[in-house]
């Protein structure tokens, strides 16, 4: 079964303001691994859809920060996990049922979505 990875956008990508540490490689190193991807973010959602689309990433949700819940009542997963760099990443991740990771470089060991060299 897949797992779900939802990433918040500022703060935690390096595309967002303040640009975080998730590199664009590391989503695209999720995907071929098998993770949904997607966005939970304050942004609005048509925001996100055109950040991905500029990155050349295809995700399969984008979403409003407070509706992680909806996330996970429309995909099926073995594991659920929202990285963000806020305690309100981690307020929603938690009250979703989501493992949220803080966004730094442990993130992405923790999921095995180093980039590649």
């Amino acid at each position: 079964m897949a797992k779900l990875i939802s990433f918040d956008i500022d703060g935690t990508m390096e595309f967002g303001d303040p640009p975080g540490v998730l590199t664009v490689d590391m989503v695209r190193a999720a995907r071929n691994l098998g993770f949904f991807i997607g966005s939970c973010s304050d942004r609005t959602v048509s925001n996100q859809q055109r950040l991905w689309t500029e990155h050349s990433i295809s995700v399969d949700f984008t979403v409003l920060k407070h509706q992680l819940d909806d996330v996970k009542s429309r995909f099926t997963a073995e594991e659920y996990y929202h990285i963000g760099d806020t305690d309100l990443d981690e307020y929603y991740s938690g009250k979703a049922g989501f493992l949220f990771l803080p966004a730094n470089s442990s993130a992405a060991l923790v999921l095995g979505i180093n980039p590649p060299s």
